[in-house]
């Protein structure tokens, strides 16, 4: 097995300043860099990348749809625009009426 010299009394460049710095005195950091203990950065944590963590998109415990659930169809009438208005008053001569549907079996016949 190889020995190293202590390096008691020698010097080493650092790279951040290009001075030189006894060699027991130099430290490595996060990017590679030897610079002395008195120019050492610690690496921000913002350069570390966050967990990429995805939105949760099925529920708990979920159930399906019943089959003989009623669901709003739209509106009958003669004027059914919900947009119309008369200057800044909405307006109130159509006449909303709403319709309730269920799924099932549906004959049509012509005559």
């Amino acid at each position: 097995m190889a020995k190293y010299a202590s390096g008691k009394f020698a010097k080493r460049i650092s790279d951040r300043s290009g001075m030189a710095f006894p060699y027991n005195e130099m430290v490595k950091e996060w990017n590679g860099s030897t610079v002395h203990i008195s120019e050492f950065e610690r690496k921000h944590p913002q350069l570390e990348p966050l967990p990429i963590i995805s939105d949760p998109e099925a529920l708990e415990n979920a159930r399906p749809q019943r089959a003989d659930s009623r669901c709003f169809v739209g509106l009958i009438g003669v004027n059914t625009n919900i947009f119309s208005s008369v200057g800044m008053q909405p307006k109130t001569d159509a006449k909303e009426t709403k319709l309730l549907s269920q799924t099932g079996n549906v004959t049509v016949s012509t005559s």
